[in-house]
């Protein structure tokens, strides 16, 4: 039976790179979410801290049975995060706004056990982003999770996934859906049960993934704020371990005279644009900002939400399945194009997608935004949009791709033509 243990509490900081001794000896005490840019990343001077700063915190190791295997998982550290355990540095992970999990089974020792963790916002050629008109918050700033599971177990390792993807197709008059259900396993398992609208099936597990097919008759289909109907698949492995996914039914296309269509008719696209930050907290956001974020966007008549400029929390993600909110989500290759960087924008569009593939809201996957604004078009640059394009329909085929543009390109220029989407 999979656990999940909050380890957002007891943390000690410190804004300077001192080490985990250090920050436990005289680091100040601080609860998670968490940003050490909360006050100076606000007051308008450009100056706010940028580099590397540690947290600390002791914990108890969970009892483990020899079958279980015990997981961190951060559901984002700024910008670049490394983690330790009782010393050991287990895992380096490059971007602030994404997933990552670390398997620390190997170095745990019974009784206490010291954490720490390396995060750093400080300037660094090969991650994104390092330039635009927002702020580059620092920090461990959503949640961290103790995961205790089976040996075999629905994949952790899998770039931050939730080690299940849904993909439905649905019929020509929208009646009907054949719903392919995937899952990813690590360890030695047989098989996979999937469960779906009272069906099951055992699925056969190679090579670490197993897949079914399901096929929905009366398809309630998710359709927007008007009627944004979830169903949930669950998949489950003899040695105990069960996850669900949401997902929603639903067709998309973008017409040149007809714009956005959902479920085979035109939808007039009508919102703004959400940065996750908030005065006096910075981007440390807990549910109650999330909700009330949402509740401004419904409250204004929204039906659409671009999660501007990086991958945003999956609460939110969630929040917009729930209401029917359309969703543009985007990596922060923003402003600058740094070739240093070409594999950091491959991994976290990566991440983005394995992320947040079973999302019905989003519709698009962003490449860039406003990326000529310090410079013009280079071959480097053309090169890398080609990848991020290509990796985008290799992960999913089933939403189109988009760019935002600012200026010094010509409607006809070809860099413009790498996206699904184009408007003027």
């Amino acid at each position: 039976m999979r656990r999940q243990i909050s380890m957002n509490e007891n943390w000690y900081f410190q804004r300077q790179d001192c080490g985990a001794a250090l920050t436990l000896d005289y680091g100040e005490a601080v609860s998670l979410p968490h940003t050490w840019n909360a006050k100076d990343g606000q007051d308008g001077g450009n100056d706010y801290y940028r580099g590397a700063c540690w947290y600390a915190k002791k914990f108890a190791s969970p009892a483990l049975t020899g079958a279980e295997e015990a997981w961190l998982e951060f559901r984002a550290v700024a910008m670049t995060a490394e983690i330790f355990v009782n010393g050991e540095k287990l895992i380096c992970h490059k971007g602030g706004y994404s997933t990552f999990r670390v398997n620390i089974t190997p170095v745990l020792k019974e009784g206490e056990n010291l954490l720490a963790v390396r995060a750093d916002n400080g300037k660094n050629r090969e991650v994104y982003p390092q330039k635009a008109d927002f702020t580059f918050y620092g920090g461990i700033y959503r949640d961290v999770y103790l995961l205790v599971v089976p040996a075999a177990h629905f994949a952790l390792g899998h770039n931050g996934g939730p080690g299940v993807k849904v993909t439905p197709v649905l019929s020509g008059d929208l009646g009907s859906a054949e719903v392919l259900v995937e899952a990813w396993v690590e360890g030695f398992q047989q098989n996979v049960r999937f469960t779906l609208d009272g069906k099951i099936q055992d699925a056969r597990v190679m090579d670490g993934h197993a897949q079914s097919m399901f096929c929905l008759e009366n398809v309630h289909l998710w359709n927007g704020v008007a009627d944004p109907y979830l169903y949930t698949v669950k998949a489950e492995l003899e040695s105990g371990d069960c996850v669900e996914a949401a997902f929603g039914c639903r067709t998309i296309g973008f017409d040149a005279e007809k714009g956005f269509v959902l479920n085979g008719r035109p939808y007039r696209l009508c919102g703004a644009a959400r940065h996750q930050d908030r005065q006096g907290i910075g981007n440390a956001l807990t549910k109650q900002e999330h909700n009330e974020d949402m509740a401004l966007l419904r409250e204004m008549g929204a039906n659409t939400v671009r999660l501007a400029h990086y991958q945003h929390d999956q609460y939110f993600y969630d929040l917009c399945d729930r209401y029917g909110l359309i969703v543009w989500a985007e990596i922060p290759y923003i402003t600058e194009h740094m070739p240093e960087a070409r594999e950091n924008t491959l991994s976290q569009m990566t991440e983005l997608i394995v992320q947040n593939y079973n999302h019905p809201s989003i519709v698009c996957w962003g490449l860039s935004n406003e990326i000529t604004a310090a410079g013009g078009v280079s071959e480097d640059m053309r090169e890398n949009h080609r990848l991020l394009n290509e990796l985008c329909h290799q992960l999913d085929g089933t939403r189109p791709t988009v760019m935002a543009h600012a200026f010094m390109l010509d409607m006809n220029d070809p860099f413009v033509m790498f996206a699904d989407i184009r408007s003027y």
